[in-house]
């Protein structure tokens, strides 16, 4: 019976953890469902509200339902074909809108992050069981939204979409997958030989170590080369803007041509929002050299603008400079790609070579280099990635190229960025080292002058001192005004001994001078000692000295006690030295009782 119930418990154990991890595995699969319906949700309700507020409604709410379905394919990288038109050729719509896009991602990159967080009661999931759940209840959405949006005004291929549609939820689930392992380092970057921690050997350091410092040197490169393609961005979007005000009238034009109520000007307003990120990606384009194209025989450069542009009555295409070179805006556009080079290098080199670190711990020249190639050539992946997104064809024959080349843009962004940030890194490394070195000079030169400054004030009130110790046993002065007087130690001042001879003072000073200063000692070596040498206070002549000295300072009074018989002298050893004994206190003298005198009645 024992072994039957311990079995059944074992068996409900293991079916209870196959219960939770089922559980698990549905949570997440619901997560990216829920993501693609409310990305979906999110578009269908803007697109139901342009209906109900536009005058001229072709088409009841079916037909916006699957004007919404479509658009949101679109923003997944499905090229759309608008097949009723005026010549009869239906007509693709490919550039995609990346402010759209962002909304999914943002949905799936949450989803697949909070589904592996452990929930009470259920088992982790682990990082590719996550990824694949999210992204299947996700497409799987995705799946019978494409078949809802074939019968629509606007159609999808459905080979080109099945295609296109895993790519944004399976990048996205991967990013947040791993975020929320970690942020792990495993791939290219975290193996580079040039990432290595510097002054180390993998033999003789721990592994842990060596992994921390090439994951390091991995967030370095990856941070600067998001700081790089942010600032050329930035700076896209800042000519965007800079020349839509220098066209202020052209835009507005073009705005008030398109729409004539109010809702439509809400719907184009919104459809300009969305496409702002577009035109910035087209500005760095332009600032990088290779420029965009506007049809297939008009090119936009800011050296030059090539052949006639076809452009379709947009606000942002009011923004399309149709002069050549000496424009503000050209001039303007050089500065775009020196700013990201340097921002670049200075993200590099603020941790390479740290302002308050130790100057062993900077990076080497050839690393530094290499970071910052590293950095550059990520900037110009992401550039040719977003340039990719941000064109497309709006139609047929002049209309089917519109953007910038991926390829010619991703090129100039790497030329420009390894060109500029690489030597600009070398040279801020070099001053910062040397900015460095400069200092520690100075401050080992204060060091030293805070020294000697130390020395001579102990110096001089030891002098003081010494000072008032001879005005206190002498009150006369005159020891302190002698300057031989004022270069013998306190203790050779003392009243007992100003009868000593001359010649004892040669012996004291070479036994002072025999003894080798202590190690602990803060004291210069040629201190005076504040005790006499043993050999000199055992002495029998500074003994009968002493006690004269005690005999005439008691009056006379004192019992002529016989000097004690001198002591043994111990032979000092090599590089020995006898600890002095303590210096007798002089004894205070009594004084004699009176005598009582004697009584009047008794002597009469």
């Amino acid at each position: 019976m024992t072994q039957v119930s311990e079995r059944s418990t074992t068996l409900s154990s293991a079916s209870a953890a196959e219960r939770g991890r089922a559980a698990a595995l549905t949570a997440a699969f619901l997560r990216g469902a829920l993501a693609a319906g409310l990305g979906l949700g999110s578009l269908a309700v803007l697109v139901i509200a342009a209906w109900i507020s536009s005058p001229y409604s072709d088409s009841g709410a079916g037909g916006a339902l699957h004007i919404a379905a479509a658009l949101w394919l679109l923003a997944h990288g499905a090229e759309l074909v608008r097949p009723d038109t005026l010549s009869g050729v239906p007509a693709p719509i490919g550039v995609v809108p990346l402010l759209v896009v962002a909304l999914p991602v943002w949905l799936v990159y949450r989803s697949s992050r909070d589904a592996l967080e452990p929930d009470a009661g259920r088992p982790q999931l682990t990082a590719f069981g996550g990824l694949c759940t999210v992204a299947g209840g996700y497409l799987l959405v995705g799946a019978a939204v494409v078949v809802y949006a074939r019968g629509g005004p606007l159609t999808t291929d459905t080979l080109g979409t099945a295609l296109r549609l895993p790519v944004v939820p399976v990048l996205s689930a991967a990013s947040g997958v791993w975020v929320a392992s970690g942020r792990p380092l495993r791939p290219l970057l975290d193996r580079l030989p040039g990432l290595r921690s510097p002054d180390t050997n993998d033999a003789e350091v721990a592994g842990a170590a060596v992994a921390a410092g090439r994951r390091r040197r991995a967030v370095v490169v990856m941070r600067s080369a998001t700081a790089g393609a942010a600032v050329l961005l930035g700076g896209g979007l800042l000519l965007v803007v800079g020349s839509l005000i220098w066209h202020a009238d052209a835009a507005q034009e073009s705005f008030l041509q398109l729409a004539a109520a109010w809702s439509g000007r809400v719907a184009v307003l919104l459809l300009s929002l969305a496409l702002l990120p577009n035109a910035a990606v087209w500005g760095a384009s332009y600032a990088l050299g290779p420029g965009f194209a506007l049809g297939t025989s008009a090119t936009v450069t800011p050296l030059a603008v090539t052949g006639p542009a076809a452009l379709p009555p947009f606000p942002l295409l009011a923004a399309v400079p149709a002069e050549g070179p000496g424009m503000a805006v050209t001039w303007a556009a050089g500065a775009v790609p020196l700013l990201t080079g340097l921002t670049i290098a200075w993200f590099t080199v603020r941790v390479a070579a740290p302002p308050y670190a130790e100057r062993d711990e900077a990076w080497s020249a050839r690393e530094t280099a290499f970071a910052t190639a590293l950095a550059g050539a990520g900037c110009a992946v992401l550039t040719a990635a977003l340039a990719a997104l941000a064109g497309g064809p709006l139609g047929t024959a002049r209309l089917v190229e519109f953007g910038p080349v991926w390829w010619l843009t991703g090129l100039a962004a790497l030329a420009w960025t390894v060109g500029i940030g690489v030597p600009a890194a070398l040279l801020v490394r070099a001053w910062r080292l040397r900015e460095r070195r400069g200092t520690d000079e100075q401050e080992e030169a204060d060091e030293v002058g805070d020294v000697t400054e130390a020395g001579k004030t102990d110096e001089v009130t030891e002098t003081k001192q010494v000072g008032e110790v001879d005005a206190v046993n002498d009150g006369s002065g005159t020891d302190s005004a002698d300057p031989e007087t004022e270069k013998r130690p306190w203790w050779r001042r003392l009243p007992w001994r100003r009868g000593e001879a001359a010649e004892k003072d040669g012996p004291v000073e070479s036994a002072k001078e025999d003894v080798p200063p202590t190690l602990d000692s803060t004291e210069p070596a040629e201190a005076p000692y504040d005790f006499l040498p043993m050999d000199d206070w055992h002495d029998r002549d500074s003994q009968e000295a002493r006690w004269a000295a005690i005999k005439q300072a008691s009056g006379g009074l004192m019992t002529d006690f016989p000097p004690a018989p001198p002591t043994p002298e111990p032979e000092p050893g090599p590089q020995s030295v006898t600890k002095p004994e303590p210096k007798p206190e002089p004894e205070t003298p009594t004084k004699p009782e009176p005598k009582p005198e004697p009584d009047a009645k008794a002597a009469d």
